[in-house]
């Protein structure tokens, strides 16, 4: 028992060692967005609104998209670290860049073409719609500094030297404050403004990124550009194309969440409430997801120097801290929940709808803490097409279906329909996934 504990105890300080830094950088980073949306949403409800809707539907999924794409440099990256093949890193890093960058381009359009896209295919309220065009057409920059900056993190984060990665995201989101109270408060320049200081950071952050990778740090890893990152691509695409569809089928079910609360009655309501929801849902998540860095780190080395039992006993503990930092924010949530909204809008109907989910906030938030540590151990292993078929099942096959039935009998009983019934399934689609990701390892 004392060996046990012991154990546990090293396996802990480890794995808090690389998520801390790890959860530090997603939380700055994702926070860049977080500051736009408190910004905008004083604006008034149709910013706030067209905001939530290319940060929620078209950012969220072309992010989802990336990262999926680069995820690939995820499990190779850490399993020549494994192995010690250091030399590797470079290459896969560049490999990446290529498919990022081309995929980058592939989505543009659908920023371009924001509105139309928006209100005729996704039927998103007009006024919103057209409200979001501009914000989306000048938020195209930061989708190609994503397609740098993914393949960065994982070059940085395979290496465990994430504490710069983490000073530099905290210093631009500083920054980043500062530019959009100006551009946004002070000079007046509304969605296109906060759109361009969005660019900007993002632009920051990669830029001291590269140097910090191309400054002599890293001489083992980084050897320079090399034209070998064209060698063997079709087998990069291949392992990327299965963690995209993985992680994109994971991001696409918040999409599919909006859109459709964006179909009900007063959508322009019940997306600024959802909007409050998810950006909260969001940064617990982020913090889920420096976990889910370690422990991808923690199972493809081990894996990489042919130690399937340490991965193992690194996935339990894993999950174990991950469900008490849950447990946390849960608590944090039940009791704030009158106060977090305010954050976001002066309007009373959206701070007051947004305190009435608190309830099921809460417990969205608890098991959201648990599944991007078992989307880490995926990739840290290599089952990102298994777990792509699982979140099929999970995601489309039982929580959407059941979301649309629990509005139907919400609007047989009483005349309108609600966002947060949609919303209240993601619990059950969660603990679902959490079970079948527990029979897969």
């Amino acid at each position: 028992m004392r060996r046990l504990v012991s154990r546990s105890w090293e396996e802990s300080r480890l794995l808090w060692r690389l998520a801390f830094p790890a959860l530090l950088t997603e939380v700055f980073q994702f926070s860049i967005g977080f500051v736009t949306t408190a910004f905008v949403g004083h604006l008034g409800e149709v910013e706030l609104a067209a905001v939530s809707v290319v940060e929620n539907i078209l950012d969220s999924s072309a992010y989802g998209v990336l990262f999926g794409m680069g995820s690939a440099l995820d499990t190779l990256s850490g399993q020549a670290v494994g192995a010690g093949q250091l030399d590797r890193l470079g290459t896969y890093t560049q490999q990446s860049w290529i498919i990022c960058g081309a995929t980058a381009l592939a989505l543009a359009p659908a920023y371009a073409f924001a509105p139309r896209l928006l209100h005729s295919f996704l039927h998103q309220p007009d006024h919103v719609s057209r409200a979001a065009g501009p914000y989306a057409r000048w938020a195209i920059p930061r989708l190609f500094a994503h397609a740098v900056n993914i393949p960065l993190l994982m070059f940085f984060q395979a290496q465990s030297r994430i504490w710069a990665v983490a000073a530099i995201s905290g210093a631009v989101l500083g920054v980043h404050a500062a530019l959009t109270y100006v551009a946004v408060t002070r000079l007046g320049y509304g969605l296109p403004g906060a759109a361009v200081a969005g660019d900007i950071s993002h632009w920051l952050v990669v830029a001291a990124q590269f140097a910090y990778m191309t400054g002599g740090r890293f001489p083992d890893a980084w050897k320079g550009f090399t034209v070998r990152a064209f060698d063997n691509l079709g087998a990069f695409v291949k392992l990327s194309l299965g963690s995209a569809v993985m992680i994109c089928l994971e991001f696409w079910y918040y999409t599919t969440l909006l859109v459709l609360v964006g179909l009900l009655k007063h959508g322009k309501l019940q997306i600024d409430i959802m909007s409050v929801c998810l950006n909260f849902e969001f940064l617990t998540v982020m913090v889920a997801l420096g976990f889910s860095t370690a422990i991808g780190i923690r199972v493809s080395n081990e894996l990489g120097a042919n130690r399937p039992k340490e991965a193992k006993f690194a996935v339990l503990v894993a999950v174990s801290t991950s469900m008490f930092m849950g447990a946390v924010f849960m608590c944090v949530v039940l009791i704030w929940r009158t106060s977090l909204p305010k954050l976001f809008s002066d309007s009373e109907e959206v701070k007051r709808g947004a305190s009435k989910l608190g309830h099921l906030l809460a417990l969205t938030v608890c098991v959201s803490s648990i599944w991007p540590v078992l989307s880490g151990v995926a990739v840290g292993a290599g089952w990102q097409v298994r777990v792509a078929i699982i979140n099929v099942g999970c995601y489309y096959l039982v929580g959407i279906p059941m979301g649309i039935l629990l509005v139907q009998a919400k609007t047989r009983h009483n005349g309108h329909m609600d966002g947060h019934v949609v919303r209240h399934v993601s619990p059950n689609v969660n603990t679902s996934r959490h079970y079948l990701h527990n029979k897969v390892g």
